[in-house]
C-alpha cells in the first residue's frame, strides 16, 4: 500500500437516523454522518407498507396530479351532458368574440334562446347589431356538428 494516498478510517463513526432518530455506530471514513433513512423505520423492514415516506414530495405531487385529472374528468362530464342541451351557454360554441359579444347584447345567452329566435328565420338572427352572415353561417355549423336540430325556417 501506498502511503498517505488513503483517507482516515474511522471504525467507531456515529451515524444518525433523520427520521427515526436511532443512532449506532460503525466503520467509515467519516467520523459522524446522518441517513435519511434507516432498517428500524424503513416500511419494507417494518412491514409497514402503508406508511408513505414523503422526502422529496412526490407524493404530494402525485395527489395533485390525481386531482386536477379527476377535476378535469368531471368537467368533461358536465360538458357531454350540456352537448344536447338548450341551456348550453353560446360561448361553448367557440364563435368570433365580436359575434358572441353581439349575441349577448341581443339578450341571446345560451343555445335555447339562439334556437328559439332562429325559428323566426334567418333575418331574425341577422337583425341582431354585429352579427353578420359569417357569423350566422359559422354558427349553425357548428351547432350541427354538436347535434342540434335547425329549426326548418333556418335550413
Amino acid at each position: 500500500m501506498k502511503a498517505d494516498i488513503h483517507p482516515t478510517y474511522f471504525p467507531d463513526a456515529k451515524v444518525t437516523c433523520a427520521s427515526c432518530g436511532r443512532t449506532w455506530t460503525t466503520g467509515s471514513t467519516k467520523k459522524e454522518f446522518r441517513v435519511d433513512i434507516c432498517s428500524n423505520c424503513h416500511p419494507f423492514f417494518t412491514g409497514e407498507a402503508s406508511r408513505l415516506l414523503d422526502i422529496e414530495g412526490q407524493v404530494d405531487r402525485f395527489y395533485k396530479k390525481l386531482s386536477i385529472r379527476q377535476t378535469y374528468v368531471e368537467q368533461q362530464k358536465v360538458k357531454e351532458e350540456l352537448k344536447g342541451s338548450p341551456e348550453r351557454l353560446i360561448e361553448d360554441l367557440g364563435l368570433a368574440a365580436r359575434a358572441t359579444d353581439a349575441l349577448k347584447k341581443g339578450g341571446i345567452e345560451n343555445v335555447g334562446q339562439f334556437l328559439e329566435k332562429l325559428n323566426g328565420g334567418n333575418d331574425a338572427i341577422l337583425a341582431i347589431a354585429g352579427f353578420g352572415q359569417a357569423s350566422l353561417t359559422a354558427a349553425k355549423k357548428k351547432l350541427r356538428s354538436l347535434g342540434y336540430e335547425l329549426p326548418e325556417a333556418a335550413a
